[in-house]
């Protein structure tokens, strides 16, 4: 569950939002603060992830309370929500490590968006140690927003979606480069460049045995049939 701070001095904006987490999994809203100097208070009372940020408050302003928050080292995350549009604003909220920016008013839909994203960066870094490359970019900096990524040279996308079906097609049942090569139509030393840029991608095992001549036999194991990282390359 993903602790949220509500930080807003106008109070029917603040249940507004309130409401919106209310329509949210996986969040909770443990408090909510009217000021800077509250918001400080409660980040020190309560154990949480994520503050919904207001920039436009009396006295310390929310860039301050951000400032303060990176100051005093506080693990927490920030969503700035609020009706400053000003590029110096924005840059520095950026600069403070703001998750994310919405500008008021703004529909249900962007919030939902922005929270959704949160929500898939903050499990990955919770249920993944370590990260390489692929799941870096789909899950923490969101390329998964970009067009099409292109393929390495001499892979066909085209190809590449007719292996991935076969793939999948297996349903859990191991194959040879031989077998799949077979299956599509293609050379064996073409599905190898498929295959090895498959589980260069972690989405295939490579299990490498040896018959009573001595010779290796490949055998490729699907070992994630929902990579999301594929439907980048088809």
């Amino acid at each position: 569950m993903i602790k949220v701070l509500i930080v807003e001095d106008d109070p029917m904006v603040a249940e507004l939002n309130r409401r919106y987490l209310a329509r949210m999994t996986g969040f909770k809203v443990i408090a909510a603060a009217g000021s800077g100097d509250a918001a400080l208070q409660l980040l020190d009372k309560h154990d949480i992830d994520l503050v919904l940020l207001d920039i436009y408050m009396p006295g310390m302003d929310g860039l301050d309370l951000l400032k303060q928050i990176r100051t005093l080292g506080k693990s927490v995350d920030v969503l700035a929500v609020t009706a400053a549009s000003d590029s110096p604003s924005i840059k520095k909220a950026l600069q403070y490590g703001a998750v994310d920016y919405l500008i008021k008013p703004f529909e249900f839909e962007r919030l939902e968006a922005a929270l959704s994203a949160y929500k898939t960066r903050a499990e990955c870094m919770r249920e993944q140690p370590t990260l390489n490359q692929s799941e870096l970019d789909h899950c923490i900096l969101g390329k998964e927003q970009s067009s099409k990524v292109e393929l390495m040279k001499g892979l066909d996308r085209n190809t590449l979606k007719v292996v991935w079906e076969n793939i999948l097609a297996e349903q859990g049942n191991g194959f040879t480069t031989e077998e799949m090569a077979r299956r599509v139509g293609i050379s064996r030393v073409s599905m190898r460049k498929y295959l090895d840029f498959l589980r260069n991608l972690e989405v295939l095992h490579l299990e490498i045995t040896y018959g009573s001549i001595g010779r290796p036999v490949y055998r490729y194991q699907c070992v994630d049939t929902d990579a999301s990282i594929i439907k980048h390359y088809l």
